[in-house]
């Protein structure tokens, strides 16, 4: 079984009859509590009147005995309260400074609570951040599929050749597009698929077996070094989130009590030593710089040592990302790597490559390039949230046999999230494929 039919209930929409339905039944079930609540309100109501009714008659008795005894009220009474009102008024300060101590006490008992900790607010599960960063893509995605559908009254060549550039506009990948559009042709005929929503299933289906047949040998975890320290060394080009994606992440293993150290590599670029060492303070992790236009595989030489000597568990590495210049960019890389597998065989653990899943095709386009480049282990998408075109990650998995291993999917410190490839299928078509269609 495949994961489109595992997934299949998780993110289908009901249909309009079954939402009426739901609709209707509700109405049924609630009818007879609406029903027993007003009767047991009018019975409420004529029990209070009765019990009014009551006390009233209580109370008029009760005045009636009061005037009695008042008017047999004697001069002794009255004299003994005038003797005793002295010792009342102590009774009474007694009284009010116990009970003021009292409320100083409850005062003292209460401070610890109120200096204590704040609590930490609960992290929204992958699922519930999927949902959330996709949804602009599950939308797009969906308004592409109605759009065509309504244009094409029969699954024609025509129809054909209006899905493959539907497909390529939605950033799935130019082969992506092409290999999907020849398979429905079959597939469309060998499942009969008549009304739109059969198509559209059938589709996605396509789109969903060939992401899962593409990622049978893809490990999308992160590398983690069996001893010593656990060298991660990022690459891309400027403005795609490559230093706040080191920053979370520097945070995430802070948060789980790990020995972070950031290396500022990237020497050539105004400001980005700086950024980098910005987010170290906001962290509170080590950072190891040097001026600007300093040799970057030096920086990398004293991080690597200083990690070695103080144990330090993970150390991030910033790198320039001038494609412009490819040949210098090489040069540069290779030196560092040079450096760090020196001292620490097996290092870099991993190479990850930052790309923007707002810039779509251009991405894509980043990546072979940088995969001509270097040794690319695994892709890092910022800003999956933002974009209507998330998808990149189909034509980056199929294209490029790339893994992508984490995915941004917010602004916040946690929202930097393992990619998780059941979560990303479930939330981008999430509610656009239907059950049991004839």
């Amino acid at each position: 079984m495949g994961l489109f039919d595992k997934l299949r209930k998780a993110f289908s929409a009901p249909s309009q009859e079954e939402q009426v339905k739901e609709v209707e039944d509700k109405k049924k079930q609630d009818q007879p509590q609406e029903q027993d609540q007003n009767q047991a309100a009018s019975d409420e109501v004529k029990s209070a009147d009765k019990e009014n009714e009551n006390i009233n008659q209580d109370d008029s008795t009760k005045s009636d005995q009061n005037d009695e005894e008042t008017t047999e009220v004697t001069e002794e009474s009255s004299d003994t309260s005038e003797n005793n009102e002295d010792d009342a008024e102590e009774n009474v300060t007694t009284e009010e400074s116990s009970e003021t101590d009292e409320e100083k006490q409850e005062t003292t008992d209460e401070e610890p609570e109120e200096v204590s900790a704040p609590v930490e607010e609960k992290q929204e599960t992958d699922e519930v951040k999927y949902d959330k960063g996709l949804a602009k893509s599950r939308n797009g995605f969906g308004a592409m599929l109605n759009s065509l559908l309504a244009n094409f009254r029969h699954v024609d060549e025509d129809f054909f050749e209006e899905l493959e550039e539907r497909l390529i506009e939605s950033d799935v990948g130019f082969e992506t597009a092409i290999k999907i559009s020849d398979e429905l042709r079959q597939e469309v005929k060998l499942q009969n698929a008549k009304s739109s929503s059969a198509v559209s299933n059938v589709i996605i289906e396509k789109l969903v077996d060939l992401y899962e047949e593409e990622g049978k040998q893809e490990d999308n975890s992160l590398k983690v070094a069996t001893e010593g320290p656990t060298v991660y060394l990022f690459v891309g080009v400027n403005g795609v989130g490559k230093t706040t994606t080191i920053g979370k992440l520097a945070h995430r293993y802070k948060t789980e009590g790990k020995k972070v150290m950031l290396a500022a590599a990237d020497t050539f670029r105004a400001g980005a030593i700086e950024q980098l060492n910005e987010w170290g303070k906001r962290v509170g992790v080590t950072v190891v710089k040097k001026p600007e236009k300093s040799d970057p595989a030096s920086v990398v030489f004293d991080a690597v040592d200083k990690a070695k000597k103080e144990n330090y568990d993970i150390l991030l590495v910033d790198t320039a990302g001038r494609l412009q210049n490819k040949v210098n960019l090489m040069n540069e890389l290779k030196k560092i790597f040079k450096v760090i597998s020196r001292e620490i065989p097996q290092a870099p653990h991993e190479v990850l490559l930052a790309l923007d899943a707002t810039t779509g095709q251009n991405a894509l386009s980043q990546a072979k390039q940088f995969k001509d480049v270097t040794n690319v282990t695994g892709i890092v998408l910022t800003k999956l949230d933002g974009t209507a075109k998330g998808g990149i990650v189909l034509a980056i998995r199929n294209e490029l046999h790339l893994p992508v291993k984490l995915v941004g999917l917010g602004e916040k410190m946690d929202d930097l999230r393992d990619f998780n490839p059941k979560e990303y299928v479930i939330g981008l078509f999430k509610g656009l494929v239907t059950v049991d269609d004839k």
